[in-house]
């Protein structure tokens, strides 16, 4: 774990590094230039300038790279300086941003202030920063140019951000670019579009996105798959209310904590409503509707439920976060000896679920077990001896499964802590899909209890956990995956028929209806246009199976099968080839 901090402070002492490179090129370049702020940043670096009046865009880059070139041989170390607060002010003459800045450090003039110089260059900065920045700071590039207020408010004025990146070798470098390069390929937002599976609407409103028949189809899919499996393994599915009396929430403490992100309460009769952000209290209201029985746990309560959650605009991206969203969410009520058992089976569910999606655990998933921060009260729940249990089963669980997973202190849940499933995105990014949560704090807030075998009440514990996730943001880490190319069960339309010409219109209705009757979402291409034309369509909309007919396949009863790669898999009897997809879907097969 030493070791690992150590890279990452290394890491970050060479981006904070690159961002002083940076500055001393542009200052170089635009002398009238205002200096801000130049930090390092998870993958990179930014530097914020105050250029007056100069537009500076991407076309800008290759001078400023070539700039930053030219001046590193120059730059043998980095050097530190102290001056005092008035001093400091000298150094930058109108310069707003570094006289607040000078303010802040030397606490309004009562202590010096610190410079590190390199080269001919110096700069105000608090540290961090490589040793040998000739040698060290070869493998940079600078990516993109945007807007950004001055300390984040939009009270200040509107500065330019010049991003960059910067790794140790000129591989990493070249990886991370390819990366990013794949990600803007099979941006789900631009597939989505291209696909034609969902859409989003001014007038319906930010983050609320409308998806079209095809893009539903998919989201059917996922649903119907989760729902059935979960069935199979003993949950028992309810319906409950898209929002609740706000004395709900207040009972289950989210109202103070999770308050920013919920929606406003509305007022109705004599009562206060609120749009649900989580469907916990809801199924504990379900569980305490008559007394339970030790007999009856672990009961598995679980619901494909839409949630809302406030989401800042510039937060809202694409399906990846929104702001009203479906999870396959669900709350085991079990005894505590129950509870190693029960998160056991858990995750062999993600871990089914995620292999029939065709994702592969230690390479498009890991785990990290989130614990609490003891020494913060506000935030967690204060019970020693149960966070000590709870990240004792959670741990001992991932050990037994051989789980992939990395700890990480401060990201629990305030009741309790979780494992949290970090998906890797196609630009090596991890973002948290779902959690699984113990929690000890809600049955205690609800009175949750059940009868032993002894007579008495006792009291469960809850494990919050999702099996795929928020249905959206796992649509969109599919369509990136497979860039569109989804497996053959997921895919929309996984049939087009196309007759050669018009006098095989009658048999390609024929080859449709006995499609359908399988089950099998076919469409027919029956316009006056070339076969090719055809083809080359059906290939852009990412079909599974083009199926050509013409006077040799009408005579035989058979179809000549096509591929959406292009590839020709020659004629096949059309039971035959019913068999086959057939087989196909029902085996989720991923092709």
């Amino acid at each position: 774990m030493v070791d690992k901090e150590k890279d990452i402070n290394k890491l970050e002492n060479l981006r904070h590094s690159t961002a002083h490179l940076l500055a001393a090129a542009v200052m170089e370049l635009w002398p009238n230039t205002k200096r801000a702020i130049g930090p390092s940043i998870e993958n990179g670096f930014y530097f914020d300038f105050d250029f007056g009046d100069v537009k500076i865009t991407e076309e800008d880059f290759p001078k400023i790279e070539a700039k930053m070139r030219e001046i590193l041989p120059s730059w043998k170390s980095f050097e530190k300086h102290e001056l005092d607060a008035n001093e400091a002010r000298n150094e930058y003459p109108d310069n707003p941003y570094k006289h607040e800045m000078i303010d802040e450090f030397s606490e309004k003039g009562k202590k010096k202030v610190s410079f590190y110089k390199s080269g001919d260059y110096w700069d105000l900065c608090r540290g961090g920063h490589i040793e040998h920045p000739d040698k060290k700071l070869q493998n940079f590039k600078l990516l993109s140019v945007a807007g950004a207020y001055w300390r984040g408010s939009e009270k200040n004025k509107m500065l330019t951000r010049i991003y960059g990146t910067v790794f140790p070798t000129q591989k990493e470098l070249d990886e991370y670019l390819n990366n990013l390069k794949l990600e803007k390929e099979r941006d789900h937002r631009k597939i989505g579009k291209d696909l034609d599976l969902f859409v989003f609407s001014d007038l319906v409103g930010a983050g609320l996105p409308l998806f079209t028949e095809k893009g539903a189809t998919i989201r059917r899919e996922l649903e119907r798959f989760t729902q059935d499996e979960e069935i199979r393994r003993g949950y028992k599915h309810v319906i409950t209310p898209h929002l609740a009396k706000t004395d709900l929430y207040r009972t289950s403490g989210h109202y103070p904590y999770y308050k920013d992100t919920m929606y406003p309460v509305m007022k109705v009769d004599e009562d206060e409503l609120i749009l649900r952000p989580m469907t916990c209290p809801h199924h504990f209201m379900l569980y305490k509707s008559r007394p339970r029985s030790y007999k009856e746990l672990p009961m598995r309560i679980a619901e494909l439920a839409s949630q809302f959650r406030y989401e800042k605009s510039g937060e809202l991206s694409g399906l990846m976060r929104v702001r009203l969203f479906c999870l396959a969410d669900a709350h085991i009520i079990s005894r505590v000896d129950q509870a190693n058992s029960v998160i056991e089976e858990v995750l062999d569910l993600i871990d089914y679920i995620a292999k029939t999606l065709g994702l592969e655990k230690g390479k498009d998933y890991r785990y990290r077990l989130s614990l609490g921060d003891r020494t913060d009260d506000k935030k967690y729940y204060k019970d020693d001896k149960a966070w000590d249990e709870a990240e004792d089963v959670l741990r001992t669980v991932l050990k037994k499964t051989k789980s992939p997973y990395f700890e990480v202190e401060g990201e629990a849940a305030f009741y309790g802590p979780k494992i949290d499933i970090q998906m890797k995105r196609v630009s090596g990014k991890e973002e948290t899909a779902f959690t699984v949560q113990y929690d000890f704090v809600m049955p205690k807030r609800f009175n949750l209890t059940y009868i032993n075998e002894k007579g008495k009440e006792e009291q469960p514990i809850v494990i919050h956990r999702s099996s795929i996730g928020c249905i959206e943001r796992v649509l969109a880490f599919l369509i990136e995956k497979y860039n569109g190319n989804f497996p053959t069960w997921l895919t929309p339309v996984q049939v087009k028929v196309l007759p050669i010409a018009e006098r095989h219109i009658e048999y390609a209705n024929e080859v449709l209806k006995k499609l359908r009757n399988e089950e099998i979402r076919a469409e027919l291409d029956d316009r006056n246009a070339t076969l090719p034309a055809k083809i080359r369509d059906a290939q852009m909309e990412k079909v599974s199976y083009m199926l050509v007919v013409g006077d040799k396949e009408e005579k035989k009863v058979s179809v000549s099968v096509r591929v959406r790669s292009g590839k020709d898999q020659g004629e096949q009897k059309l039971e035959e080839f019913i068999k086959n997809i057939r087989k196909e879907i029902d085996e989720k097969i991923i092709n």
